[in-house]
């Protein structure tokens, strides 16, 4: 892969830090005192919820380890992506995997500072309830959906 694509990703990587890091600051610091539930629409909220699980708050538990095991399996994929991103081929994968990276780096730096994740959008409807999820999130999800909708579309080319 050329240089140029490599930059474009680590653009990606920092923005999506930024975001997801800034959003989380301004939450906590601002919006979220008192911590309430603000009704946005009919439909989202803007909440304060400690994720100590993964993604969505599966495996949440109050675990003395979790976090800890849960940082270090997200800095092994960090690690696993880069290698991946280092190989791709084509842009569509590199812009994936940076959003991938970024948002599981974003979630690493709360796991550290916090013991767990800051989430705080809230969508519902027709009685559901998403869990809550943050920037971060939402760059893994869409990266991945991303990275698996490639590789079920592609037209014979590597990456």
């Amino acid at each position: 892969m050329a240089t140029r694509p490599r930059v474009m990703a680590l653009g990606i990587i920092v923005a999506i830090l930024i975001l997801d890091q800034a959003s989380k600051f301004w939450i906590l610091g601002s919006v979220m005192q008192p911590p309430r539930v603000i009704e946005v629409t009919s439909f989202f909220n803007i909440v304060l919820a400690w994720n100590r699980g993964v993604s969505f708050g599966m495996f949440n538990t109050d675990s003395t380890y979790g976090p800890m095991l849960l940082t270090g399996l997200a800095v092994g994929i960090v690690c696993v992506l880069a290698v991946w991103l280092w190989k791709a081929q084509t842009r569509v994968t590199v812009i994936s995997i940076a959003l991938v990276i970024g948002g599981a780096a974003g979630n690493v730096i709360d796991r550290l500072q916090y013991g767990a994740v800051v989430d705080f959008l809230d969508v519902h409807g027709f009685g559901y309830h998403w869990p809550a999820f943050n920037v971060a999130d939402s760059a893994i999800c869409v990266g991945a959906s991303i990275l698996v909708l490639e590789s079920l579309f592609r037209r014979g080319e590597t990456s």
